[in-house]
Order: structure tokens, then C-alpha cells, then sequence
């Protein structure tokens, strides 16, 4: 018997939100300790700039699982693969929860970057399922749904933990992650795999393909030094809040996440530039934003209206370049996209553990001061690699510019 092949064009609202909020729920694992690192310290008894490594292990869990892993949305049924991560997922969730000790959940939290991994599975086949007139405006809104979890798993980590303490939040999204893999069984629907090869061969054509194609290396580059100062921004930002003059508290910390729900919406707006052809001037535009955000975040040290509006701004802007990024990627190979997009946030992810490491390395050597240094300098550089992109011998697909 035949299997059945792709359906593109099938891709209704309900299940696009379905994809949203599902992708948000698993990318939003990778989030849950960063607002929580001084009570996990106190708890666990390690020092705060030690706690600082689960964010980074997450990250670097991430990258591997989205290297390993993801690829095979290109060879395997995603009807099967996704819900059976999002099941390894709960495992790794359950394991943080029961941690005993700083150095169990260290290893446990490593095993859930690894395998929360759905989300970027869900990516690629959105932009499978869509037709090509809307594909911008689909994959926008399951990335914007990916983003909200982002920004809104450190609100409810926050604020279940001090209602139930930070072991809870993790029995929490061990719950939620069973549910959505057996929602989204029943909702994706049976599909072939796109090409068959073997599985060394596969991982082998991720590096193969960046090789290739020049515009992949270019946007990778872009890709990794907006996530790793997102993340280095948003690290240091728990050190800021819990430290002299703020003093809040987790459940504040975490509220502050709420405030960069703006970058979900920006995500979207991006998902239709790039369907109208606007995909490299709407970038450098996304950059220049976040050159401006730590600006504001330079002289937001005490003043948390200058901290809301650096958090606002620069994830408007982080957001929109995640989002155009992706979709480049995307258009360069149909069938290749869940190989494409392992290259792309497997290079996001290996700039976010560093950007989480540099955030806690800089914090001890200058404080918030060279935080914001370091994420001008490093937006700054992003800025001459765009504009020496467009103006190079640059090949974009042409639904991308």
C-alpha cells in the first residue's frame, strides 16, 4: 500500500493555532528555570552564577536534539514523530521535577533541551500543509505561537512557583506536554515521508546543504547572533531584577515576560512582509531595533520604565528576524525544510548557549553595564553582515526579498 504523500493547501486556522500553541508549550520548556535561578540556587545549594548553567545546558541539549532529531520530520511520519518526543519530553520534565540534587537536575534538564524538540518539527510542516500564497503568514503564526511560549513560560514558572515552589512547574509541563501529543495525533494528519535515505546519510545533508547554498550561511550567521543576544539580554535580565535596586521577586520577574509579547505579534506582521517580497529590508529594519533596545537598556539600570520599553523593543525586533530568517531558509528547498531548519535553529541555539554563558561571565566582570555593551557591539556587527549580504553577491529565493 501506497503511503499517502503531503497535503499542501489543508492548513486551516484551527489547526494552525492548534500547531501554535503546542509549539509554544514545548519551546517553552527551555524557559521555565531562567526566571526561577536564585530560588533553584538556594534550594539546591549552589551559587547564582553556578545556576546560570541550566539555562545554558538547555540550549545546548536544544541544539543536539534539534541536530539529531528534527531531520527526520524530512524521512519519517510527523503524525508519529511529533507526539512520541512530546512524550520523551514529559520523561525529561518528570526527572527535573523529582531532582534530588543541583547536579541530577543539571543532567535532567540537558535531557529535556534534547528533547523538547516538537516545536521545530511543527515549523516545517506548517509550511508543507500551506499553500504558497499564505505560507508566510501560516509559519508566522505558529513562530509567533512558539515565541509566546517563550516569553510566557517565564510568567507562569514565576507565578506557580511561589504558589507550589519551582519543582511544580516543571510536574506542570510534564502534564501539559502529554496531553498535546495526544491532541495532536488525533489532529495532524497521516502523511509520507517526504524522501527516503539512511539516517547517517541524512544528518550528513544538513551540512551539505549549508555548503551549498550561500544564502543559508548568511541568514544562519544573522540567526545565531539575534538569538544569542536575545538570550543574553533575557539571562542577565533575572540578575538585574533580583539584585539592588529592584529586589523583585520570582512572580514579578516573570511578569516582565509578558511585556515582550509584542514580539509575537511582530512575528506575524513579518510571516506577511515576506509574502509581499519585503523579507531583506523589513531585516535590517528588525536590527536596527534591537541596536536601539540596548541603547534604552544601557541607562535602564534604575529605572524599570527604561527596562519595559529595552524588553519591548528588542523583542519586536528579535522576533521579526527569527521569523523572516526562518521562512528564507524555508524557501530554499521544499523538500528539505525540516533539514533546513535544523541548520538554522541548531545555529540559533549554539548562539543562545553562548549568549546565556556570556551574560552570566559578563555580569560578574562589569554588571549591566557590559551586558549592554556586548549587545550593541554584537548588533552592530549583525548590521554590517546584512548589509554586506544584500549588497554581495547574495542569492535569495525570490519570494524572500
Amino acid at each position: 500500500m501506497t503511503p499517502p504523500t503531503v497535503q499542501r493547501g489543508i492548513m486551516t486556522r484551527k489547526l494552525a493555532f492548534l500547531f501554535a500553541v503546542a509549539g509554544g508549550v514545548a519551546v517553552g520548556n527551555l524557559y521555565w528555570a531562567q526566571p526561577l535561578l536564585a530560588l533553584i540556587a538556594r534550594d539546591l545549594h549552589a551559587s547564582t552564577e553556578t545556576a546560570g548553567l541550566l539555562v545554558t545546558l538547555t540550549q545546548v541539549g536544544y541544539a543536539v536534539g534539534v541536530l539529531l532529531v528534527v531531520p527526520l520530520g524530512d524521512v519519517l511520519d510527523r503524525r508519529r514523530l511529533i507526539p512520541v518526543m512530546m512524550l520523551c519530553c514529559a520523561a525529561a520534565l518528570a526527572a527535573c521535577a523529582l531532582a534530588p540534587t543541583f547536579g541530577v537536575l543539571l543532567g535532567a534538564i540537558t535531557l529535556l533541551g534534547l528533547t523538547t524538540v516538537s516545536g521545530q518539527i511543527l515549523a516545517p510542516l506548517a509550511g508543507d500543509l500551506a499553500d504558497d500564497d499564505h505560507r508566510g503568514s501560516v509559519v508566522g503564526t505558529v513562530v509567533s505561537g512558539i515565541l509566546t511560549g517563550i516569553l510566557a513560560s517565564r510568567t507562569v514558572s514565576g507565578l506557580v512557583a511561589d504558589a507550589a515552589g519551582w519543582r511544580a512547574v516543571f510536574a506542570f509541563a510534564g502534564v501539559a506536554a502529554v496531553v498535546f501529543a495526544a491532541l495532536l495525533y488525533r489532529a495532524i494528519p497521516p502523511l509520507a515521508p517526504k524522501t527516503r535515505m539512511a539516517y547517517p546519510t541524512l544528518i550528513a545533508s544538513v551540512g551539505k546543504v549549508v555548503v551549498r547554498e550561500r544564502t543559508a550561511r548568511w541568514t544562519m550567521v544573522l540567526g545565531a547572533t539575534g538569538f544569542g543576544v536575545f538570550t543574553m539580554f533575557w539571562t542577565a535580565l533575572t540578575f538585574l531584577l533580583s539584585a539592588e535596586p529592584f529586589h523583585y521577586s520570582v512572580t514579578v520577574i516573570g511578569l516582565f515576560g509578558l511585556a515582550g509579547l509584542a514580539g509575537a505579534v511582530a512575528a506575524q506582521r513579518a510571516g506577511r512582509l515576506h509574502d509581499r517580497g519585503r523579507s531583506l529590508p523589513a531585516t535590517g529594519v528588525a536590527w536596527a531595533l534591537a541596536l536601539a533596545a540596548f541603547v534604552v537598556a544601557a541607562f535602564a539600570g534604575h529605572s524599570v520604565v527604561l527596562v519595559l520599553v529595552a524588553v519591548v523593543v528588542l523583542d519586536i525586533g528579535v522576533q521579526a528576524l527569527n521569523i523572516l530568517n526562518q521562512l528564507r531558509m524555508f524557501a530554499l528547498s521544499p523538500a528539505a525544510r525540516s533539514r533546513l531548519n535544523t541548520a538554522f535553529v541548531t545555529g540559533n541555539f549554539v548562539g543562545g548557549s553562548i549568549g546565556s554563558a556570556a551574560a552570566t561571565l559578563l555580569w560578574s566582570a562589569g554588571g549591566w553595564t557590559a551586558v549592554t555593551v556586548a549587545g550593541m557591539t554584537a548588533c552592530t556587527f549583525a548590521l554590517l553582515v546584512w548589509a554586506a549580504g544584500r549588497r554581495g553577491p547574495l542569492v535569495v529565493p525570490a519570494a524572500s526579498r
